[in-house]
């Protein structure tokens, strides 16, 4: 095969990879459809008070279906115990880069009728990120403070909220699957709003990108949280944490209501804190013990 061959046959190829990302990445009917009936509270300018872009959305969500339905080969159960109004999806963190909070949003928004967005609450170093700041926004996701959180709760959103934060998502492998120290502001946030929780697992993320160390003082000193060491990160940066075709299996259980004062000691919310977490657990057992294998 000469050099005018190979030219024609990589700019074929070309072309088909262009045409299969175009054809992912263009929403189906049914999906705009979907997006449409979001409940949004949108200014004059399309947006609401965060900067959520339904109409952006539409443009980048087909992408998050199709590693939901095609890479991740993803399965939903107990999409029913989801609630109407607002409510808190509190569940475990895994993966080095936050697919798993995507395939949950995915998850609530196409298996569920009518569907549910969930609006993730982010880390604060997440929005001083350029242009991801920017995407995350316009996909409705914002900077978890008990004001912004409090604002959506009163509209009746569901919230997607990580309490294990960046320690869950960076874990190593020795630590998959065991949940890591919970913050406690999303129960005070439930006493003070009378929030149902829904305990929410995600297994099969801990293995798309299996960290054998995490240089935390270097992440530091680079701005950034976290270093985990991959096969291929940081010999390969970035593209070093893409993660394997795991299969995923989501477990939404059923809601937990709590009572009591928003404002009660460390010591009572704790244990409130310890309950959602040993519900979790217990789910993380389970669902590990009905799984056949890592990659189906």
């Amino acid at each position: 095969m000469n050099l005018f061959d190979l030219a024609v046959r990589a700019i074929d190829i070309a072309s088909k990879v262009k045409a299969t990302f175009n054809t992912v990445m263009a929403p189906s009917a049914e999906l705009e459809q979907r997006i449409d009936r979001i409940p949004a509270q949108l200014g004059q300018s399309g947006v609401d008070a965060f900067g959520f872009d339904p109409q952006y959305l539409k443009k980048v969500f087909g992408l998050a279906v199709w590693f939901y339905r095609s890479y991740f080969r993803a399965q939903a159960f107990g999409i029913e115990n989801i609630p109407d109004g607002r409510c808190f999806i509190v569940a475990n963190h895994s993966g080095q880069l936050p697919f798993d909070a995507a395939m949950l949003t995915v998850a609530a928004f196409v298996e569920r009728e009518p569907p549910r967005y969930l609006r993730a609450m982010l880390d604060r170093f997440i929005p001083s990120t350029p242009f991801v700041s920017v995407f995350l926004a316009r996909c409705g996701q914002i900077l978890g403070t008990q004001e912004n959180c409090k604002r959506l709760l009163e509209a009746q959103e569901a919230i997607l909220v990580f309490p294990e934060g960046v320690k869950g998502l960076n874990k190593t492998w020795d630590a998959r699957y065991q949940l890591q120290r919970f913050g406690s502001g999303f129960i005070r946030l439930a006493l003070e709003t009378n929030t149902p929780i829904i305990p929410t697992i995600v297994i099969g993320a801990e293995e798309q990108a299996p960290a054998f160390a995490n240089l935390e003082w270097v992440g530091k000193l680079l701005g950034i949280p976290a270093l985990p060491v991959t096969p291929f990160h940081p010999l390969i940066p970035g593209l070093g944490l893409f993660p394997m075709p795991t299969r995923y299996r989501i477990y939404f259980g059923k809601p937990l209501n709590f009572s009591g004062d928003a404002n009660d000691d460390d010591t009572i919310i704790s244990e409130k804190v310890e309950q959602v977490k040993q519900t979790m657990q217990q789910m993380i057992t389970a669902g590990l013990s009905q799984r056949e294998h890592v990659f189906w």
